[in-house]
């Protein structure tokens, strides 16, 4: 999905994580989303959790956007023309509905509940994503996650992964990335990466062992969860810091909820994040946006999709600021 802000935030984030404080004591910090539409006097509006000034990065995990249940009948639902990527790998996961995706590799495929899309945008790649005629309600997450340095000019790639359900009496884990509840994905990443959907059962509890040099995120879709003693409620994501051998998850509502765990290892590098280009200095945003802006050959084009591609706006009358995660105390 795009970031089509017409005045996108910049954002320079990453850098070394304090990983002396004891993660036993440690609180869960609750990050709360805000509203951002998606263009037109119709738009869908997303909840974002990341990136925000208290937290830009979970692992390599840079971006969560979240968006229904959505009625496509009073919003017009999802129409994201053509637009472009670079330095980053977004990753589709509906709940609820139907989004057809075209991009210049000529992939057009069809993101679906349950079902991972993961594009790699590397050096450049373009791509448009259109809710469906037969979808009524759209219901799902959308994020990116950053490449590494010796990566991100990497060729453009497209990945579709189906995973099976693991069902225990307490929940439905489904593992799109990375490995969980002794599944793994076969889909490949670039820095160590963890995404599940997890079910929990109506007052169910779910312990799971996790990898401790990862940091974690929850983000609660539905429900009220208790994420070791703290409750994140819905659309809020709360942060675990690396150290933890094993997450407790608590459903506190006498209905199911629904989460989305993505974990990784502290992202080191200094990275920035302006409207849908990653790079490591101002410079590298500045030439991706000229680029897509004279319609050059690095982003290709996408084919069958009706109307014109997304303009980038202008850039900030300076250059990109420094913006990093906040060190935990």
């Amino acid at each position: 999905m795009s970031n089509v802000e017409t005045k996108p935030t910049e954002l320079r984030c990453g850098g070394a994580v304090d990983a002396e404080r004891s993660t036993e004591t440690a609180r869960v910090d609750v990050l709360t989303p805000r509203d951002v539409p998606l263009g037109g006097p119709r738009a869908m509006t997303v909840r974002r959790t990341l990136p925000q000034r208290a937290r830009t990065l979970i692992g390599a995990w840079c971006f969560a956007d979240h968006y229904g249940p959505d009625d496509v009948s009073v919003t017009g639902g999802m129409d994201v023309a053509p637009h472009p990527h670079t330095g980053l790998q977004t990753v589709s996961w509906l709940f609820t509905g139907e989004i057809e995706h075209r991009d210049s590799m000529g992939n057009h495929a069809h993101v679906r509940p349950g079902e991972l899309n993961l594009m790699t945008g590397g050096y450049g790649i373009s791509h448009s994503e259109v809710s469906t005629p037969r979808t009524t309600i759209l219901h799902g997450v959308q994020l990116w996650v950053a490449l590494p340095e010796e990566h991100r000019h990497t060729e453009r790639d497209f990945q579709h992964y189906a995973p099976e359900p693991v069902l225990t009496d307490e929940a439905e884990v489904r593992v799109f990335l990375g490995s969980l509840a002794g599944r793994v994905s076969p889909v490949p990443t670039f820095t160590p990466l963890l995404g599940a959907e997890i079910v929990l059962r109506p007052r169910a509890t779910l312990t799971l062992a996790v990898d401790p040099a990862f940091e974690h995120g929850l983000l609660v879709d539905q429900g009220e969860v208790r994420l070791r003693d703290t409750l994140v409620g819905p659309s809020q994501l709360g942060y675990v810091p690396p150290g933890a051998d094993a997450l407790t998850l608590t459903n506190e509502s006498d209905d199911i909820a629904r989460t989305v765990l993505l974990g990784g290892t502290p992202f080191e590098e200094e990275i920035v994040m302006w409207w849908n280009f990653i790079g490591r200095s101002h410079e590298d945003i500045a030439k991706a946006r000229e680029d897509w802006q004279n319609s050059s050959d690095r982003f290709g084009a996408v084919e069958g999709y009706p109307g014109d591609r997304l303009l980038a706006p202008a850039l900030p009358n300076a250059v990109i600021t420094p913006r990093r995660n906040p060190p935990r105390h």
